[in-house]
Formats: structure tokens, sequence, C-alpha cells
């Protein structure tokens, strides 16, 4: 399944936030989206799952789901988005309630996501005993336990330490691994975009515009390895270099609002 965004424009009353933003993301594929503070990225992410109807174009679903999806787009929030009074098990559990699977198969779902993201020795542990990173894991688990067509994450690493957020992108590489899920990764974090996309769409200052859309070349799982940084961090130094100007202009406005 192909998620489309067809010309996208989005204002919120005299405010344009977003301006003629077209992009496809198929199946299996990491399209990144990064810009400067206030660009338009987290309003796009919600008019992409639906959340939010534009004010010109139109997010689309092209071709079947996979076997089996439950939701075929399906968010990962930066704050973890979980119940404290339910387990890690029954977190995962929750979007399952109110769909079609019985019983066994509600269980059986809940326990493949946690066996993909490592969390099978905590089901029954409580989000206040996780710290950030397994709490995110979590929330990916829940995303997962849908079997989505396109996962849509929203700075899902932004509150996490460095050596944390290194190890769930190398999760990350693995849970995407089988080449059926798309994913928008919203972002302001450029190595997050580097190390985990096929493509960067890079959105100009407000209203948000496609500046450029970036290849990233090599293969994921090899990104972490010594030899690729050097290539990386030429590609990070790159996008940079395309939204430095707006994002002091921007972090400007912030302070003087």
């Amino acid at each position: 399944m192909d998620l489309i965004a067809a010309n996208i424009s989005h204002r919120f009353d005299a405010l344009e936030v977003l301006h003629d933003v077209s992009f496809t993301v198929g199946a299996g594929e990491v399209v990144a989206v990064v810009g400067p503070s206030g660009c338009g990225k987290s309003t796009l992410l919600s008019i992409l799952g639906g959340l939010l109807q534009p004010s010109g174009g139109q997010a689309m679903l092209r071709g079947a789901a996979p076997n089996g999806s439950l939701n075929p787009v399906t968010f990962v929030f930066q704050d973890f988005a979980l119940l404290p009074w339910a387990s890690v098990a029954e977190n995962v559990a929750f979007p399952l309630l109110h769909t079609s699977l019985s019983t066994p198969q509600r269980a059986a779902a809940v326990d493949d996501a946690l066996h993909r993201t490592g969390l099978v020795d905590f089901r029954a542990v409580y989000p206040k005993q996780l710290s950030g990173g397994m709490r995110q894991r979590v929330g990916i688990a829940r995303g997962l336990a849908v079997r989505p067509a396109i996962l849509l994450m929203d700075e899902p690493l932004s509150a996490l330490d460095s050596q944390t957020r290194e190890l769930l992108m190398e999760d990350f590489v693995k849970l995407l691994a089988d080449g059926t899920m798309g994913v928008v990764y919203v972002t302001h974090n450029l190595e997050e975009a580097v190390r985990l996309a096929d493509r960067i769409v890079v959105l100009s200052r407000r209203p948000g515009r496609i500046r450029k859309v970036v290849s990233v070349p090599g293969a994921r799982r090899s990104r972490g390895d010594a030899a690729a940084r050097s290539q990386l961090l030429d590609l990070q130094n790159e996008l940079w270099s395309l939204i430095r100007t707006e994002a002091i202009d921007a972090e400007r406005e912030v302070q003087h609002a």
C-alpha cells in the first residue's frame, strides 16, 4: 500500500502553514520529513493520518493493505501516550479491543508485537516502572499490534538520551527489514533522518514547501558501521546547509514572539 500526499496545503485562519506539498511513500519505504521549527511537519503528519482535513489537496492510500492489517495508518507519538494504569501487555492490546479479533487472536497479536520489540519479559510491568526508551518501545509495539501498512512517527526519539536513541534506531532498522510497512518519520534530528530514511523531504520555513527531496545512499542495515558514518555525516551537513538560515530565523521568531 502506498501513501500519497497530493498538493497538500493548509492554513489556520489567516496563517498559512503548508503549501502544495506532494510526495509518495511506498511499501517498505521510509520517508523522513525535516525542516525548521514551525514549518508544518506535525500538521502534515496529522493530515496524512486523517486527523486533520487539509485546506487544499489531499492524502490518499493506493493499493491493498498487507494481509491481516487492522488499521492501515497508525501513529507513534513522541510523548509515548501510554495508559499509566495499564500493564505493558494491556497498553499494546488497547487498540485491538474494538476490532473483530477474538480473544485468542488479540493475545497472539500482542505476543507478536512484544516479541518484535523485545518486551516479552516486561508484559506485566507498568509504564512508571520503565525507562523512557522502554516506554517508547511499548508505544511502537502498540502501533505494530494493528499490523499497519503505514506508520506515522512524530519525533519518536526526541525525549530520549543519545545512547537510548542509538539503540532504538538499531531496533527500527530491524523492524523495517521485512519491507512490508511504509513509514513517514518526522524529526528535527538530522542524524536520525540519514540513518533511517530512504528519502528525506526538506521543508522550507512556514509556509512549509518542499525545498528538496534527498535520497540516502546505502542499505539501512549498514549505516551504523564506521565506514558509512563519514558519508552520512556529509549528507547530514548538506541537509543542515539547506535549513540552517531558516532554522535560525524560526528560532528568533519564537524568542521574540
